[in-house]
């Protein structure tokens, strides 16, 4: 048969999933076709995708042996770590929920992510946040020593460091992800989207409730910095580079190091779009009127 023309024997699903189809069982359904595909196409691979992803039954059994695998040590083994991490999945369905959520999220906005596959097994962002929903039921269990010490090897082997105590919500993605700091009492809400290197601390040596509280479908642009306890509005967008001390509007784009408001403090411009969606960065510049080059 010439070449082009192979038969495709491992046909990938139609994407976006069917309505009327479970939504884990056809994303695990398309994670597995994507695999084999990926197997064939690509031999060097086919052992390593059959232990990570065709071997299991679920979702949850592949996510929580490629998490051990990742994470383990000579002291933290990956047999104690993968009956953690399924325990966990298997036990609370919110957060396989929110795996899936997080999943559609990554295939849904980042451009580079054109399979699930390739983001369950090599997006750092979505495995960061899948280990802390693991970490975060540990804290909440009281078995703060073992959530402290999972946060750690996240921070070695991700380079992000969200502490467990932090609340995140779901259909969540971390672009990147490298050097993101989420602080003790941070909240996250729903479709929000985090570039790297972007801190979400504290003010100093105050303790309590010290961290951002970020509403739903917020864009967080790459380096920024928001410090203490301010409240990111539904649907704002904080510039890449920009420093936030107080509340942001929701709505409202803040831009600058000290950030500000695009269209000024008494009437700020507003957007209808939700950015933590559509990823739309650049819109506001046309509005930005100091902006020169």
């Amino acid at each position: 048969m010439p070449v082009g023309q192979q038969q495709n024997h491992h046909q990938v699903p139609t994407y976006p999933p069917p309505e009327s189809e479970d939504e884990e069982s056809w994303l695990w359904s398309q994670i597995k076709a994507e695999a084999r595909r990926d197997a064939e196409s690509e031999p060097a691979l086919a052992s390593y995708l059959y232990a990570t992803i065709l071997s299991h039954p679920s979702l949850a059994r592949s996510l929580s042996f490629h998490l051990a695998n990742k994470l383990c040590s000579s002291t933290l083994l990956s047999t104690l770590l993968y009956d953690l991490f399924l325990g966990s999945l298997s036990a609370q369905p919110s957060v396989r929920a929110a795996t899936v959520a997080d999943l559609l999220a990554a295939r849904h906005r980042d451009p580079a992510c054109s399979c699930f596959s390739h983001c369950l097994l090599n997006y750092k962002g979505f495995l960061a946040v899948q280990a802390h929903r693991v970490a975060h039921l540990l804290w909440l269990q009281q078995r703060q020593p073992l959530a402290l010490a999972l946060q750690s090897r996240v921070a070695d082997v991700f380079a992000v460091d969200i502490h467990p105590a932090a609340r995140l919500g779901r259909g969540l993605l971390l672009d990147h992800a490298t050097g993101v700091v989420i602080g003790e009492t941070a909240v996250v809400g729903n479709n929000v989207s985090i570039l790297h290197h972007v801190t979400l601390g504290g003010t100093g040596k105050a303790v309590g409730d010290r961290h951002p509280k970020i509403g739903d479908g917020v864009l967080i642009g790459a380096g920024a910095t928001i410090l203490g306890n301010v409240r990111i509005g539904e649907g704002a967008k904080i510039g890449a580079g920009s420093v936030v001390l107080i509340d942001v509007p929701p709505r409202t784009t803040a831009v600058g190091n000290p950030a500000r408001l695009v269209g000024g403090k008494e009437k700020p411009a507003r957007h209808e779009d939700v950015p933590g969606e559509s990823m739309d960065h650049t819109s506001f510049i046309s509005e930005w009127s100091d902006y020169i080059i």
